[in-house]
């Protein structure tokens, strides 16, 4: 493995120098948060009746504690008799108030309210209910007996049904942050190995067409030439990730505060953040998917580099390739929506599936903890399956030049190689 190192470290280097990947590292994220905070600030601080909320409450005891948790979070609020629902229901059709909430009896429960309204009451203004709700009940009931799996769910933040009145009845508009946050992790992963697999068939086509191969095979074994590339390359991708995961924490700890200045029913809940958050368990397997997903697939393209003479053939020959990525992002919503169907369980089973499904799996719903390794087993596997077929093609391609091999000679390489 001697050979690996100098391979290894040229690979790296090369690209973390490299003025692009000092932009995408740091200006990216910065980009990201711009793009995604400044609109949510305006639309967030919007004023009129869609902050005007009127408050039910058939406990008689969380009114109190509700009302005030609401008004800090910048809505206006006034309560209303039990029984003036009927009339609420139509001054929320006509849009004469943002909605109404409902407190009952799983409220004191479970954290459970009802809003009733022509639109949602948007993900901050969502969180700010379901705080001030789970809180004020637990406050009512700390003094009060309890099941454990009641109290589990007031402690997690409690639950809003979201019901659309008018031409918008159906379901929610707004997702919670959990769901949210999964949702960028997924897509995170795909463009990372996406990016990162092909920076290895560039890396490769670089040195083809370029005849360096030449020289470098005499003195490396090819198939410690391409494990550097895949290596090094992995390793600029596993320091971007940690950079994005260091400014991430940064701009929560310093921006939180800033952000509560501006917008205080953002910060009216302090889980609005964390909730979107991975906890330590999805962090880690975030990472393991990350590391199968690319091995898997920087293999791949790094055979594809192998087989192809110039850009066009490459770019021909990786387009099964990116399909094999885009197939798991079309069944994005669908598993998020519904994780242990049929189709959520056998995609995510498929090794060139598994980084982006199981993820996604993961972080919407309960998976069994066989299922999670059984994947993990199968895409690693699928890893060591292409790297010993990748090697082999990559031994003979590198040195081969003109039109680009059929698929007998690609298995005629592979059992000769």
């Amino acid at each position: 493995m001697g050979g690996v190192r100098p391979i290894l470290r040229r690979e790296y280097l090369e690209r973390v120098k490299s003025k692009w990947f000092i932009f995408g590292t740091f200006g990216m994220p910065l980009l990201m948060v711009g793009l995604m905070v400044v609109p949510w600030l305006f639309v967030s601080g919007r004023a009129g009746p869609d902050r005007t909320i009127v408050l039910v409450d058939e406990t008689g005891v969380l009114s109190e504690g509700v009302v005030q948790r609401l008004e800090a979070g910048g809505f206006s609020v006034r309560v209303a008799e039990p029984g003036a629902q009927d009339s609420l229901w139509a001054k929320a059709m006509a849009g004469e108030l943002g909605g109404y909430l409902v407190l009952g009896p799983e409220t004191l429960s479970r954290g459970h309210v009802v809003f009733v309204g022509r639109e949602g009451p948007g993900l901050a203004g969502g969180m700010t209910i379901r705080s001030a709700v789970s809180q004020s009940a637990l406050e009512v009931r700390l003094g009060e007996e309890g099941t454990r799996e009641e109290l589990e769910s007031l402690l997690a933040g409690g639950a809003m049904e979201v019901r659309l009145v008018g031409p918008g009845d159906g379901g929610p508009s707004d997702g919670d942050p959990e769901f949210m946050g999964v949702f960028l992790g997924t897509m995170v992963l795909y463009m990372v190995i996406l990016l990162y697999a092909v920076a290895v068939l560039r890396a490769t086509m670089e040195e083809k067409t370029g005849r360096v191969v030449e020289i470098l095979v005499s003195s490396v074994r090819p198939g410690h030439l391409m494990l550097g590339k895949i290596l090094g390359v992995g390793s600029v991708g596993l320091t971007q990730l940690g950079v994005w995961v260091a400014l991430g924490a940064l701009m929560v700890t310093l921006g939180l505060p800033a952000l509560a200045l501006a917008r205080p029913e953002a910060a009216a809940d302090p889980a609005f953040i964390a909730a979107a958050l991975p906890g330590p368990g999805q962090g880690a397997l975030f990472l393991a998917l990350f590391l199968g997903g690319y091995f898997l697939y920087g293999g791949v393209y790094a055979a594809l580099g192998a087989m192809c003479s110039t850009e066009e053939e490459a770019q021909q020959a990786q387009f099964p390739v990116v399909l094999l990525l885009v197939l798991p992002v079309l069944f994005l919503l669908p598993v998020m929506e519904d994780p242990g169907s049929t189709l959520a369980v056998v995609a995510s089973l498929v090794p060139f599936f598994t980084p982006i499904l199981l993820y996604a799996r993961v972080g919407t719903g309960d998976v069994p903890l066989w299922e999670i390794v059984g994947a993990l087993v199968l895409l690693y596997a699928a890893v060591l399956a292409v790297a010993w077929v990748a090697g082999r093609i990559y031994r003979v391609g590198m040195l081969m030049e003109g039109k680009r091999p059929t698929l007998p000679e690609l298995w005629r390489w592979v059992r000769e190689a």
